[in-house]
């Protein structure tokens, strides 16, 4: 019975551990993670060929041209970036990369023609080896329930935001 008791304590001890590591270091990992996905999409944009001409926007995005689409982007992706890599602005930037990357989706990731479940679960993948028309929306999906986090919860304690907000004595 000691031993058990002892195994419960350790058990309690470490949760509270984990419990003040969990106040700011999932939140940090995300916003780097994230930051980094997007700062590397971004800056390919800036400095590639626009291939949004090639793509087919669902509306309302569809009604801007695309290299005002190919700037939004490139401008949500870098400055995003930053403002997750440092906590800034968290859930603003959270959610505008949600749409673009659910404008993504659906203008490019998105499968070509599906008929079923089955058919649609097929472009549940990275990457489209066959183009087969079946899409490749697995990581930007990824990239979305990512964001949720952030978006709900804020930067955490090791962040712009948090440092903003406890000043203010919010």
């Amino acid at each position: 019975m000691l031993l058990l008791n002892q195994v419960v304590l350790f058990y309690q001890f470490v949760c509270s551990k984990l419990d003040v590591i969990g106040t700011w270091l999932p939140q940090l990992v995300l916003r780097l993670a994230m930051a980094w996905e997007f700062g590397e999409s971004g800056f390919e944009k800036l400095h590639g060929s626009n291939w949004f001409a090639d793509a087919s926007f669902p509306f309302p995005f569809s009604l801007l041209p695309p290299d005002i689409s190919w700037g939004m982007a490139t401008f949500f992706e870098i400055v995003g970036a930053f403002a997750l890599a440092f906590g800034l602005a968290t859930r603003f930037f959270s959610i505008s990369l949600i749409i673009l990357t659910i404008v993504a989706i659906s203008a490019v990731h998105w499968p070509e023609h599906w008929n079923s479940l089955s058919e649609l679960i097929k472009g549940y993948r990275i990457i489209d080896e066959n183009n087969d028309g079946f899409g490749n929306y697995k990581l930007p999906l990824l990239f979305i329930v990512m964001l949720l986090p952030l978006l709900f919860n804020g930067a955490g304690k090791v962040s712009i935001d948090y440092w903003i907000r406890s000043r203010s004595g919010k």
